[in-house]
């Protein structure tokens, strides 16, 4: 099984100060506390602060200052449930296992993965699915169309590497980080790794199933 190393993230809604060490108290500071193995009291000090500046430093979170944001936490809740799933994202058995290759998609968890029967080919790995009012929708499908270098005319952006598998739904890469606010007008939201993966172990006709629903929607 390939597991892609680091969950990446990004831009986070923060207080409007320089970039340096916040002293102010976020609004998940004993969650994140908690994550990083520090004194859970809810209030910041200097060690929480050099604790999370690092954990966003490397997990491509701006700005960073230490600040215990929604996006900070975010992103640690999406990295704890992919360590989780890794060994077997499939335990709760709610892909299909007698498809052979299919693309599982969890959109409860917010991740993806390649198993053929029992066995995962590949992830799995973070996604970001449809916003509120835009929901992947669910079920059963089948890549219908393959555009390796796709440009939608509707929303004008590019979306490499797409695999359409449910009318203008496809698996794609973007730029923006998985935890990026809404989220997605439908698509799977890949990594760019990933969604290289993606392309070279699907083909058209290939099986994805779509379950769950991602929180907030």
């Amino acid at each position: 099984m390939v597991v892609p190393a680091v969950l990446t993230v990004g831009a986070a809604a923060a207080p409007a100060q320089a970039a340096s060490c916040t002293t102010s108290t976020g609004p998940y500071q004993k969650q994140v506390e908690k994550y990083l193995g520090l004194k859970v009291d809810g209030k910041q000090s200097a060690a929480d602060c050099k604790k999370i500046r690092t954990f966003q430093s490397q997990h491509g979170i701006t700005p960073t200052i230490g600040y215990a944001g929604p996006v900070t936490w975010r992103a640690m809740e999406a990295i704890t449930k992919q360590r989780a799933a890794a060994r077997n994202p499939n335990a709760a058995g709610k892909c299909p296992v007698n498809k052979g290759r299919i693309a599982c998609v969890d959109l409860s968890r917010q991740l993806t993965w390649i198993q053929d029967g029992k066995k995962v080919k590949y992830g799995p790995v973070p996604i970001r699915s449809g916003r509120n009012g835009f929901e992947t929708r669910t079920g059963l499908k089948k890549v219908y169309l393959r555009s390796i270098n796709h440009y939608s005319t509707l929303y004008h952006v590019r979306m490499p590497y797409s695999q359409f598998f449910d009318g203008g739904i496809a698996f794609h890469a973007v730029s923006l980080p998985m935890s990026a606010p809404p989220g997605s007008h439908g698509c799977v939201n890949m990594r760019t790794a990933d969604a290289k993966q993606y392309w070279g172990l699907l083909k058209k006709g290939s099986n994805v199933f779509v379950y769950g629903r991602k929180p907030g929607t």
